[in-house]
């Protein structure tokens, strides 16, 4: 059997937090080692810093050292209320907090004579479907901010460009209850909750290369 090696990417903690999902999930998806065997499936999982010089660094290093077929990169994005795979990063730097080194560019270009936005390579709409199967709310999302989430989607676009076959793309995820202060009306989603959705979101993207046609779109 083939093997499709899969690297994982979360975050650390940031603004101020002491915890970050993403980067919980990213250790947590690659000890899954039994489940992903049965199907070829080989995990790696890598958390990166939050901040602009080091994430694409960080990434650019995790890539030249797994080799993998798929990137499944994660951020956080509290305020949503479900998993959200990406469909489109920007050619724009505009922090509206500090990153953990306390640069903060505003309507800065990532790239200087990059396109204006690179869509993403993993089947957004199939992994939506087999996500929310998996009784976790999931939706495609059509923007992945400004901040450092979306700087790591729009490199990981330009590394997929430069490494042919490779097929990558970013997900968003939300709070977990611990970030959220008591009485707060974010939504959240427990850690065992997305844990299920990621697993089956990284399955989906190793295992399908096309895409569903289906109305996954936004009026606004």
């Amino acid at each position: 059997m083939t093997t499709t090696r899969v690297l994982v990417t979360g975050f650390e903690p940031f603004a101020g937090a002491t915890s970050n999902p993403s980067g919980d999930l990213a250790r947590l998806v690659a000890r899954h080692s039994a489940t992903y065997e049965e199907l070829g499936i080989d995990v790696r999982g890598v958390v990166l810093p939050v901040t602009f010089a080091g994430a694409a660094a960080a990434l650019e290093r995790a890539v030249a050292e797994h080799s993998p077929d798929v990137v499944v990169a994660l951020g956080l994005a509290e305020g949503r209320d479900a998993i959200t795979p990406e469909r489109v990063a920007i050619n724009l730097d505009d922090a509206r907090i500090p990153d953990n080194d306390g640069a903060q560019p505003i309507d800065v270009a990532i790239e200087m004579g990059g396109p204006a936005a690179r869509f993403t390579g993993l089947p957004v709409k199939t992994m939506v479907a087999a996500i929310r199967e998996a009784g976790v709310p999931a939706s495609v999302s059509l923007s992945a901010g400004s901040f450092v989430c979306n700087h790591v989607a729009y490199v990981l676009g330009g590394i997929a460009e430069r490494h042919p076959g490779l097929r990558a793309g970013f997900v968003h995820v939300p709070a977990t209850p611990d970030l959220v202060p008591p009485g707060a009306s974010t939504p959240t989603l427990r850690l065992d909750e997305l844990e299920r959705g990621i697993r089956v979101a990284i399955i989906t993207a190793a295992t399908t290369t096309h895409d569903a046609r289906a109305a996954e779109g936004s009026i606004h």
